[in-house]
């Protein structure tokens, strides 16, 4: 007899470790029946007249590996467009770019003609010299308006401006530049091309036209002179223009006037002026500006006033109030007037002293 929960003719054979448990283990989960190929019609779909019992159902759509296949893809695309652009980028021209240029330098002494004038007041010395209307530091040196040339656009241009005046700025007005304590804020932007030059010009000092630290730096014999005002006047020019398709080319013109007292004097010596005017001509190719860089191309310096005897390759060595030398060439030189150049050595122009 069987139970009341068991069919009229009792339990299947085997009860319950029979053939039922064989299956109690098969899940049939949802995913397992959607994944089914045959698919049984509904009773009422099979009262239809010749319907068979059940139909064949469309393939599974697998869409993950549709995205994969469609990620693998886009990886490389990507991959492929990277290594384009790395041989293509108008940036990465290592392979093409032409040999950096050695700096040719010229520096000139000019020597004064009678007594170097001095005053207390370094003050009273600019308002009476040709400075009296230059601008204080880096305000000395503005920038031109930046127009885009054949080759390159606006903010290249802007950068090739920016970066010159930057070097300019470090070598002529950083109080460790000028005292020959120090040289990296000027080198730090030295093309990696010209470093082997900049380094034995200060390493190994000669007036050779190619190792002269002074035609790099405005670089003042600290053993000499110190600075009687922190305040240097400063004015000039940049023009911007290109070389050649692939290079930009900057020539800058600035006169720097400096006041000067000796080395340890007490701050009521009588000071005195020196003025250096550099003329500097700059190529800078698309790595350049990539790298925020310069290479010099030209150094032309006029300054006084020096001792046309006394080597001014390595520090210029200043000639302070009071102080007299031999005149040098027969004319005198303004170094605040342009186009008003000499040879080796010339006489510093009485108008580019202060007035008594």
């Amino acid at each position: 007899m069987g139970g009341p929960g068991d069919p009229p003719e009792g339990a299947p054979e085997g009860g319950p470790g029979g053939a039922e448990d064989e299956y109690r283990s098969v899940v049939f989960d949802e995913s397992f029946v959607r994944a089914a190929r045959l698919q049984e019609f509904s009773a009422k779909e099979r009262m239809a007249d010749h319907t068979p019992a059940v139909r064949r159902r469309p393939p599974l759509r697998r869409g993950l590996s549709r995205q994969v296949l469609i990620l693998v893809l886009l990886i490389a695309v990507a991959f492929s467009t990277a290594i384009y652009m790395s041989v293509r980028h108008p940036y990465n021209s290592a392979q093409t770019r032409r040999p950096v240029e050695s700096l040719r330098i010229t520096v000139i002494p000019l020597a004064p003609q009678g007594k170097v004038p001095g005053a207390t007041d370094a003050q009273n010395l600019y308002a009476r010299s040709p400075a009296a209307p230059f601008d204080v530091g880096a305000e000395g040196i503005p920038l031109p308006p930046s127009r885009s040339t054949a080759h390159f656009s606006d903010s290249q241009v802007m950068a090739a401006l920016t970066t010159v005046k930057d070097y300019i700025v470090r070598s002529s007005l950083h109080p460790e530049v000028l005292t020959g304590r120090e040289v990296r804020p000027a080198r730090s932007l030295i093309d990696s091309d010209q470093l082997h030059q900049f380094d034995q010009s200060f390493d190994h000092p000669a007036a050779d036209g190619r190792h002269t630290p002074t035609g790099w730096v405005v670089r003042i014999d600290p053993a000499r002179a110190q600075l009687a005002d922190d305040r240097i006047r400063a004015s000039g020019s940049l023009r911007v223009a290109e070389a050649d398709s692939a290079t930009l080319e900057v020539a800058a013109d600035h006169t720097f006037v400096y006041a000067l007292r000796p080395t340890g004097a007490p701050a009521d010596a009588p000071a005195s002026l020196f003025t250096v005017r550099r003329e500097l001509t700059f190529h800078l190719d698309r790595d350049d500006l990539r790298t925020r860089q310069v290479q010099l191309l030209t150094s032309y310096v006029q300054a006084g006033p020096l001792a046309c005897a006394e080597d001014s390759s390595a520090y210029l060595r200043p000639l302070l109030a009071g102080q007299t030398a031999r005149s040098g060439g027969p004319a005198g030189t303004n170094p605040y007037e342009t186009d008003s150049a000499t040879a080796l050595c010339g006489t510093l122009a009485t108008g580019a002293q202060p007035k008594g």
